[in-house]
């Protein structure tokens, strides 16, 4: 009988704490729409000077 009591006192103390789930979210409310900037911008790839910072180890061995 002692046992019977304590769990129920503990389902509902869980009950008070946990017992209702959180609204859903909906899609809509996740997604964020940005705008894009235009191309070519101040952070476009420059083909030329990748060279710049491209590392490769086996190179500077001379492998």
């Amino acid at each position: 009988m002692g046992k019977e009591l304590s769990t129920d006192t503990a389902a509902a103390a869980r009950h008070a704490r946990f017992g209702k789930l959180p609204e859903r979210i909906g899609f809509e409310d996740m997604a964020e729409e940005a705008e894009a900037g235009p191309r070519g911008g101040g952070n476009a790839y420059n083909p030329e000077g990748s060279w710049k910072y491209y590392s490769c180890l086996a190179l500077d061995l001379g492998l």
